[in-house]
Parts: C-alpha cells; sequence; structure tokens
C-alpha cells in the first residue's frame, strides 16, 4: 500500500480551502484518509498553513510520498529541510545539536522573510488608502471651489439687480441716454 501525503479540497465555489492530509493513493481525492495534518488556505496573502510540523516529519520519515503541492508546502514550513538534516544525523554526518542549530537559523530567516513580505503589503495597502484618500479630498476641494464660484456669480447678479432696482430715475434716464447715444453712433447713415 503506497501512503501519499496530499490535499483534500473545501470550502465554496471560488473560495477553495484544503486539509492536509495522509492518505492511501488509491482511495479518492475527498475520500478516506488516514490522519488530517494541518489545512492550507491559499486565498489569503501570505498563504496560511496551520500544521503539525511533527506529525507531517514522522510520515515523511516512514516513507509517506508528498504530492508536488503538498511538497512545496513542506519545503516552504521547513520539513524537508528537518528530513534531510535528521537522515544526516542517523547515518552519523553531523550531531543532532548541528542539525538544530542549522534548523533554527533556517527557520529565523524564513520567519523574517515572511515577516518582511506582510510588512511589506502592510504598506502598500495604506499607501494606496492614503492615496485614495488624497484623490478624493482634491475632488471635494474642486467641488467646493466650484459651489463657492458659482454662489459668488449668484450674489454679484443679485447685488446688481438690487442696485438697479434702488436706483435714482434720474440716474436711470441718464443711462438710457446714453445708451440710446452709443446706439445711433454705432449705426451707419443712409447717405454714407
Amino acid at each position: 500500500m503506497s501512503v501519499k501525503i496530499r490535499l483534500t479540497r473545501r470550502g465554496r465555489k471560488k473560495r477553495a480551502m484544503y486539509d492536509l492530509v495522509v492518505a492511501d493513493s488509491r482511495s479518492a481525492r475527498d475520500g478516506k484518509f488516514i490522519e488530517k495534518i494541518g489545512t492550507y488556505n491559499p486565498i489569503t496573502n501570505p498563504a496560511t498553513i496551520n500544521m503539525n510540523d511533527e506529525k507531517a516529519l514522522d510520515w515523511i520519515m516512514k516513507g509517506a510520498q508528498p504530492t508536488d503541492t503538498v511538497r512545496a508546502i513542506l519545503s516552504y514550513r521547513g520539513i524537508m529541510l528537518k528530513k534531510h538534516l535528521q537522515i544526516g544525523v542517523n547515518k552519523g554526518a553531523i550531531t543532532q545539536e548541528e542539525a538544530d542549530k542549522k534548523f533554527a537559523e533556517w527557520l529565523n530567516s524564513k520567519e523574517s522573510a515572511i515577516q518582511s513580505k506582510v510588512d511589506k503589503l502592510a504598506k502598500e495597502k495604506a499607501d494606496a488608502y492614503k492615496a485614495k484618500m488624497e484623490a478624493e479630498s482634491k475632488v471635494n476641494k474642486a467641488r467646493k471651489d466650484a459651489i463657492l464660484a458659482k454662489k459668488k456669480v449668484a450674489e454679484e447678479a443679485l447685488a446688481a439687480e438690487v442696485a438697479e432696482a434702488n436706483a435714482d430715475p434720474a440716474e436711470k434716464a441718464m443711462e438710457e441716454e446714453a445708451a440710446d447715444a452709443i446706439a445711433e453712433a454705432a449705426e451707419p447713415k443712409d447717405g454714407e
């Protein structure tokens, strides 16, 4: 019997989430399994992996074969490196302390890389939000300026009407005579 470590799908349409399971290679994808060792959610950024590392290492050391995707997940979590180091310890090439030290160094560098990615994504999100708010404030300021300009024009027109309504009749007559004189001067004469 060939034992595989593979993914079983769950979740709704286009929102897949997977369980990491140890199963017989002959069973269906979402069928019977021997043991569930974790979950994998590829939708989050970075992908969320919750796994019992000791059980995964135990099954790998017993000879369970991971699928390609699960192998990538195990490598990402350091299980494959731990297996490699443990084989070296079993053969006597290195001591357990050296293996633990190498794995701890790798784990620290991996965690710092993951944290830098999370920080970068958070910074990009904050910058995008800030740019969106600045653009929105510019649009709001332009609208406010346009409304103030319209209001100013309306107030000036109203002030002109009020001034015209309050003008003396003698001044109105003089303005009308001036307008008539200008109109006569602008008209061409018959003889010319």
